[in-house]
């Protein structure tokens, strides 16, 4: 029997990491951020809707999505961002389904797991089998999201606060992982939880 968990978090908190350590433990992962990538490519159908909704003017120079420039838009516009979300969650939704039939065709015992961020909001959270929310604190949020991006303090908050909660999200959790310490804490607690998905998974 396959298993099919959602992997959700908030931004900072260290949701791909526990992706990449579920791999580590054999887990097939389906990356959300990368379907969305991929969907949105040039002579993609959904790039056609975005730039009907936003304007040309969400292209850099190439013809490719400006993804910043986007964000942008929706972080100031709450009917956009919805508008955005109708266009890519059901064709993204769809995509995740379509790949984890494939797995199971050839793996029909396969651990299966959706990193989304989205997973909550988009409501995909009700096409799995088990919800894993990567819990942290504001502060580290914070900080890993100025490691990696050239977002202000400030930026950073309100990119956090426009989100879900991370006390909300957990309200959908079946599980919930620590991200407080130091990564190899965390590798440990994937590991524990791997074990125990095996278990489910008989």
């Amino acid at each position: 029997m396959s298993l099919l968990i959602g992997l959700t978090g908030g931004i900072g908190s260290g949701k791909s990491l526990a992706a990449k350590f579920f791999k580590e433990q054999g887990a097939h992962i389906i990356d959300a951020d990368q379907l969305s990538r991929d969907l949105v490519c040039p002579g993609q159908p959904a790039l056609r809707e975005i730039i009907d909704l936003f304007g040309e003017c969400v292209l850099d120079p190439s013809g490719n999505l400006n993804r910043e420039e986007l964000a942008e838009f929706i972080f100031q516009d709450i009917e956009k961002k919805s508008a955005l979300e109708a266009i890519l969650h059901p064709k993204i939704i769809a995509k995740e389904q379509e790949i984890y039939l494939s797995i199971i065709a050839s793996d029909p015992s396969a651990i299966v797991i959706i990193d989304a961020a989205l997973l909550v909001e988009s409501g995909n959270h009700k096409n799995v089998d088990k919800v894993i929310v990567v819990q942290s604190s504001e502060e580290q949020q914070v900080q890993r999201i100025l490691d990696r991006s050239s977002l202000t303090p400030d930026q950073a908050v309100a990119r956090i606060r426009n989100q879900m909660s991370l006390a909300e999200k957990n309200k959908y959790a079946d599980f919930i992982l620590n991200n407080q310490a130091q990564p190899d804490d965390l590798r440990e607690e994937v590991r524990k939880l791997h074990t125990n998905l095996l278990k489910l998974n008989k």
